[in-house]
């Protein structure tokens, strides 16, 4: 959709009716590439992987992981076996508990775990919503990029028809 010997400013005034100091930022973006013929920018993924510190990526696996029906299961299955190793049914083939009833040692780990989880997902949250921010900045500028190019395939169809239209009516005359 390249338009050579054509200006941003140009394409501003001829296809959108505006000037292009009176455009958004993203709509001057958008006819700047147009003009230049370039592409549109990295997707929202690609964006946010090139920005991602070694601290986001920990945070996106921690959430994937922790936010799984395996890592569920298990860590009910840790918790199910903690409670028996430390249950006094166990004492009968001399296995002592270190942890009885209440669990306090328990409780102190789960809280600890929570008090860390819980913003390691917050996190990676956080980065979701910016990939999300970047989509939709990518969505809106294909949609006005196909907005533009409607508009121009508009008015070169115009063009023609005014074309057919006048030379039907020289040769009408001759």
């Amino acid at each position: 959709m390249h338009d050579p010997g054509r200006t941003p400013e140009q394409l501003a005034e001829n296809l959108l009716g505006r000037l292009f100091d009176e455009l958004e930022a993203e709509e001057q973006n958008v006819l700047r590439r147009i003009a230049s013929g370039t592409l549109i920018d990295l997707d929202a993924d690609e964006v946010a992987s090139r920005h991602a510190s070694y601290g986001d990526r920990l945070a996106d696996k921690v959430a994937a992981i922790g936010g799984s029906w395996s890592f569920i299961i298990a860590f009910a299955m840790v918790l199910f076996a903690w409670m028996l190793i430390n249950s006094r049914i166990l004492e009968q083939f001399g296995v002592h508990p270190f942890d009885a009833y209440p669990y306090i040692f328990l409780n102190l780990m789960l809280s600890m775990l929570a008090a860390i989880q819980a913003p390691v997902i917050m996190m990676s949250q956080n980065r979701q919503s910016a990939k999300d921010r970047i989509a939709a900045r990518h969505d809106y500028e294909v949609n006005l990029r196909t907005q533009i190019e409607i508009i121009r395939l508009q008015r070169r169809f115009d063009r023609l028809l005014a074309h057919l239209h006048a030379s039907d009516a020289l040769t009408k005359t001759e």
